[in-house]
C-alpha cells in the first residue's frame, strides 16, 4: 500500500510519500509560495533533490504539478499506485475525536469550522478540494491535530468562563500537535513493551506544546483555544493576561486582532530578545552574554519546566520525558537546562548522551528516578498510519 500524507499551507503544500508495509519514505518534498512570486517545488527521491521555480497560482495547480512530477520522474508508474491520501487538518474541534474518511458530509462539517482557524482550515480545505478533483476515486482521510486530546476530561477543557460560551460558540480547550504527541506516545510504547505509563511529551520547536499522557490517553496539554496558549514559543507569547490586550490596544490606537497579531508574531522569543525568534541564534547570543538573549532563553525555559512540573503534579508522578521537534530534538543545551532544573524531581542525565541533535536517545543517567528520551517526531508518518486504516474499509 501506498499512502501520500499531505500538509497543506496558505502557501505551501509539503508531502512525504510512503510504502506502508516496511513504512519507508519513497518521496517527500515540498511546493512554496504559492500564489505568490517566486513559487518553486522540491522533491527528494532515490537521493536526489530536484527542484524548479514555477509559476503556481493557486493548490489545485501545485497539486497538477506535484502529480504530473510523480509519474514524470517514475516515482509512480500512474495515479493508481496512490491507494489514499491523507490531510493534516488544524482542527476538528470536538465534532472529530478521531481520523475520518472524507465525503461531502464531512466537508460540511469541516467548512464550518473554518473560523477556528481561518488561514490553516482554508488551506486544509484547499489541499482536499485539489487532490480531490485529480484523485477523485482515491480515499482521502482527514486527520486532525485536535483529535488525540480529545479524551481531557471536562474540568480539564472547560475555562472558568461564562459556560454559554462554550454551549454557543465552542470556546474550551482544544489542544494541537495531536499527531505528534500521538506518535510519541507509541514509541514510548515501543521502547517500555508496555502501555501503562505516565508520559510527559515535550513538542518544543518554533510552536511548541507539552502534554502529559496516561496510559496512551492524554490527560492535559498547553495549547487551548488557539496554538498561541501554553509555553513561550518563538514568536507566540503563549500564556499571558488577557488584561494585556485592551491595555495595550488603548496605548497603540489598535483593534484587537492586531493586538492578538503581535502576540503570535512578535511575541515570545522574538519579542523578549528583540533578535531573532530562532533558539540555534538565541544560545549563540547568550554566548557572547547579550543580555535580552539570556532573558528570553531564562523565560523560555523556565515556562517549559513549569508546564512539566505542573504535569507531573497532574500524574502523580511520570516514567518518562520526552523531548522532539526542531528545539528539543537539537538544541543541547535548552534540554540541559530544562533538565537541570528538574533535578528536584530526580532527573539526572548523561552530558555526553545529551551532546547529540536528531537522534533517537535516552538521556537519563541509570539513579535517575524519571527516564528522558530524545525521539524525533514524524507528523508525516502518523498521518499515513492513520490514513492506512481506511484503504480497505
Amino acid at each position: 500500500m501506498k499512502v501520500l500524507s499531505i500538509n497543506s499551507g496558505s502557501s505551501s503544500l509539503k508531502f512525504s510519500f510512503f510504502e506502508m508495509e516496511k513504512e519507508n519514505v519513497i518521496a517527500s518534498g515540498s511546493i512554496e509560495r504559492i500564489g505568490i512570486e517566486g513559487s518553486c517545488y522540491s522533491i527528494h527521491y532515490q537521493g536526489e533533490r530536484i527542484s524548479e521555480e514555477v509559476e503556481i497560482e493557486n493548490h489545485d495547480v501545485a497539486v497538477q504539478i506535484l502529480l504530473d512530477k510523480f509519474v514524470t520522474l517514475k516515482i509512480v508508474e500512474s495515479f493508481d499506485e496512490i491507494d489514499a491520501v491523507g490531510h493534516r487538518i488544524l482542527h476538528g474541534k470536538d465534532v472529530f475525536s478521531e481520523s475520518v474518511r472524507i465525503n461531502n458530509d464531512v466537508l460540511k462539517k469541516l467548512e464550518e469550522l473554518v473560523d477556528l482557524g481561518p488561514l490553516h482550515m482554508k488551506a486544509n480545505l484547499a489541499g482536499i478540494e485539489a487532490f480531490s478533483e485529480v484523485l477523485p476515486d482515491v480515499v482521502q482521510v482527514a486527520v486532525f491535530d485536535t483529535a488525540y486530546h480529545q479524551t481531557m476530561a471536562e474540568e480539564t477543557y472547560l475555562y472558568p468562563v461564562p459556560y454559554r460560551w462554550y454551549q454557543d460558540y465552542g470556546v474550551r480547550k482544544y489542544g494541537f500537535h495531536g499527531t505528534s504527541h500521538q506518535y510519541i506516545a507509541n514509541e514510548v510504547k515501543r521502547v517500555l513493551g508496555r502501555d501503562d505509563f505516565k508520559l510527559i511529551s515535550c513538542h518544543i520547536g518554533n510552536g511548541g506544546s507539552v502534554t502529559a499522557i496516561k496510559d496512551m490517553k492524554v490527560v492535559d496539554t498547553s495549547m487551548g483555544f488557539t496554538p498561541l496558549a501554553g509555553i513561550m514559543m518563538g514568536t507566540r507569547s503563549g500564556d499571558v493576561d488577557p488584561s494585556i490586550i485592551p491595555f495595550v490596544m488603548e496605548k497603540e490606537g489598535k483593534n484587537a486582532s492586531e493586538i492578538v497579531d503581535d502576540l503570535n508574531r512578535n511575541s515570545g522569543v522574538l519579542g523578549l530578545s528583540e533578535y531573532s525568534s530562532d533558539l540555534r541564534d538565541l544560545v549563540s547570543q547568550c554566548e557572547e552574554g547579550n543580555p535580552k538573549a539570556i532573558l528570553a532563553k531564562n523565560k523560555y525555559v523556565r515556562r517549559i519546566v513549569d508546564y512539566i512540573a505542573q504535569y507531573y503534579v497532574l500524574l502523580e508522578g511520570v516514567d518518562a520525558i520526552v523531548f522532539t521537534a526542531g528545539v528539543g530534538e537539537n538544541n543541547v543545551p535548552i534540554r540541559r537546562e530544562i533538565c537541570e532544573k528538574l533535578a528536584c524531581l530526580g532527573v539526572k542525565i548523561d552530558l555526553d548522551a545529551n551532546n547529540i541533535r536528531g537522534d533517537f536517545v535516552q538521556l537519563n543517567t541509570t539513579d535517575s528516578s524519571i527516564d528522558v528520551y530524545v525521539i524525533p517526531t514524524n507528523e508525516e508518518l502518523m498521518i499515513a498510519r492513520e490514513t492506512l486504516k481506511f484503504i480497505n474499509r
